[in-house]
């Protein structure tokens, strides 16, 4: 075991103090990571507060990590020493079972293991990058390529993966017409993705307060959900409608805005039941649908198409001692677009 320093919340909704953790010993096909940068997501925030239930405290949040290879085990044949790497939402899985073997970990039918607010394989709980250093197998872990740099890329292990799973798996491309829902963390790296996949991208906001940033990130149209006239004005006219938002939608207007077999899909989560008529589905054969991060092998699929493009997050540098400050910002959407703990600071 080894002794590094983080950030956690001693309890939900305390604020964030300087503690110390445990990382246990590399094992035969682990990696210790000396991590760099980690990004603030606002799942975290839900967590920290204990707004999803079944929170396990003292709790280290992140699990947007991007850093360089410290030590390898002496079994591991994927990293060396000095690589740069990062890690997403979980540390592991099964590895058994259908999904596990299709590269679908994020579905592992037995659960995967989160990098934070989990327990291992050995009952004890994980803790995220909010910290100096992570032990991970080897397996869980992804390259990050030479021409992203380290900071613009942590945020890419959740927000980067949240979008790019979506948009392939539905097509976005040449042709189509895809929303985004909220120009936030999320929504500001959907619309990156979309434009280089070649769709015709539309950002679909509360206001236009961001539209500036919005057409010179990639979209092609901008419009404000708080304006009645836009619902009207767009209705059947989408392929793909991406929602972002944390807060419940009025799904039954969203889903009006869907072509024939069009789909909304979410992958923002409120902590609050939402509803919908299934006369919003059932006319024009919709699909209403969810979408949870990426495997292992898409993450890495999904670095690689961002450095070949040039796509990295937009970000706010901050050091650690301003994390309370920046959870406070994020709730008041205060970021453009995600934080980003400098972890020497730590």
């Amino acid at each position: 075991m080894t002794t590094v320093a983080a950030y956690a919340a001693p309890a939900a909704k305390a604020p964030l103090e300087r503690t110390t953790i445990e990382r246990r010993a590399v094992g035969a096909h682990d990696i210790l990571i000396e991590i760099k940068y980690a990004g603030i997501c606002h799942s975290d925030i839900h967590q920290a507060t204990d707004g999803w239930g079944a929170g396990i405290f003292p709790m280290v949040p992140g699990h947007e990590i991007a850093g360089v290879v410290a030590e390898v085990g002496p079994a591991v044949t994927r990293y060396a020493v000095g690589d740069r790497v990062g890690v997403g939402c979980f540390v592991d899985s099964c590895r058994v079972c259908e999904y596990c073997e299709q590269g679908l970990e994020q579905y592992c039918v037995q659960g995967m293991t989160p990098t934070y607010n989990g327990r291992d394989k050995n009952g004890e709980p994980t803790h995220g990058g909010y910290s100096t250093h992570l032990v991970v197998d080897e397996n869980y872990a992804v390259r990050i390529p030479d021409g992203l740099a380290l900071d613009v890329a942590a945020p890419l292990l959740c927000a980067g993966i949240t979008l790019y799973s979506p948009l392939r798996h539905w097509n976005a491309g040449p042709g189509k017409k895809v929303a985004i829902v909220g120009m936030g963390g999320l929504g500001h790296m959907g619309v990156k993705i979309a434009h280089a996949l070649g769709a015709e991208v539309t950002v679909l906001s509360q206001s236009l307060r961001k539209r500036e940033d919005g057409l010179k990130l990639g979209a092609d149209h901008y419009y404000a959900t708080s304006d009645p006239k836009t619902f009207e004005d767009l209705a059947g006219t989408f392929d793909l409608i991406v929602s972002t938002v944390s807060a419940p939608l009025d799904f039954d207007a969203y889903l009006s805005l869907l072509r024939i077999d069009g789909a909304l899909v979410n992958v923002g989560m409120p902590e609050e039941p939402v509803s919908l008529g299934l006369g919003s589905v059932v006319t024009g054969r919709r699909t209403l649908a969810g979408s949870m991060i990426g495997g292992i092998a898409e993450t890495q699929e999904m670095l690689d198409f961002c450095a070949e493009h040039g796509l990295g997050a937009e970000i706010e540098l901050i050091r650690a001692e301003q994390v309370n400050e920046a959870y406070e910002r994020v709730l008041a959407s205060d970021v453009r677009y995600r934080f980003v703990i400098d972890t020497a600071t730590i």
